[in-house]
């Protein structure tokens, strides 16, 4: 498929998952109180440990309405997840042989438990990133957290829980594709540690490293579970050539250090 025609389908495949996400949105303008409740429980869990007050804050007066909409769009990214994970799948079907396209039904039925998860796993680690920050705050001192702060600062670790734990699953689509060998992943995976530790570290602001460890540990599970499911297709992919008589080792011509 011409470079043109991949920019096509791209961009038919956002428009889609764009408008999974509007329509999401605005079924979740109707659910903003209940979810809006939800999303406080990590800070009232710490206020209630604490002996503190937990309520949230409006700087100005159109603060609610914009709130409103960014919790609503947050329900749809959450509502939508199905299809603008499809949307992920179906742009990388197309390169992908019969036989591979089988495989990748797989795709979706691990990516979307996988996020899922992820966003559970977020609200054991919110606590404990919550309470490691406020302490910071100077005795004598009142916290006065600002809604749209502390809910944009809520959602976000969500989402980025949820994203992490879809990564490994598009890392094994890019080896569906032929673009990313186990062999390549297996040379690197000193740097594929490090920018875990990394993401994980942005991700969970907070200074404690349980909360990071909370990302880190599931991460490097499905990183090492999506690199067996790679060798797993590179051998398939190696015997398959052998027998056809078309293989070529990838490393020919290569010295040792390279």
């Amino acid at each position: 498929m011409p470079l043109k025609a991949h920019l096509v389908e791209l961009r038919n495949r956002l428009i889609i998952a764009a408008i999974a996400l509007v329509a999401g949105a605005v079924a979740g303008w109707f659910f903003y109180d209940p979810v809006l409740q939800l999303l406080m429980l990590p800070i009232e869990d710490v206020a209630a440990q604490d002996g503190r007050n937990a309520e949230l804050n409006f700087a100005g007066v159109v603060s609610p309405f914009d709130l409103k909409v960014k919790v609503s769009l947050f329900i749809g990214a959450f509502v939508s997840s199905p299809m603008w994970l499809y949307q992920v799948w179906a742009f990388v079907v197309p390169g992908l042989t019969r036989r591979e396209k089988r495989y990748t039904l797989g795709f979706l039925a691990a990516a979307i438990p996988l996020f899922l998860a992820g966003t559970g796993l977020a609200f054991f680690a919110l606590p404990n990133a919550i309470r490691a920050l406020t302490a910071f705050t100077p005795t004598g001192a009142s916290n006065f957290i600002q809604a749209d702060q502390y809910l944009s600062f809520v959602m976000l670790i969500i989402l980025v829980f949820g994203v992490a734990f879809v990564l490994p699953v598009l890392l094994f689509g890019l080896n569906l594709m032929g673009i990313l060998s186990a062999r390549t992943i297996a040379r690197h995976w000193r740097w594929i540690v490090m920018l875990v530790f990394v993401f994980a570290a942005i991700a969970t602001p907070a200074p404690d490293a349980l909360s990071m460890f909370f990302l880190v540990i599931p991460m490097m599970a499905l990183f090492a579970l999506s690199w067996v499911l790679c060798w797993l297709n590179d051998r398939r992919r190696k015997k398959r050539a052998i027998a056809e008589g078309t293989w070529v080792d990838p490393d020919d011509g290569l010295e040792d250090d390279d």
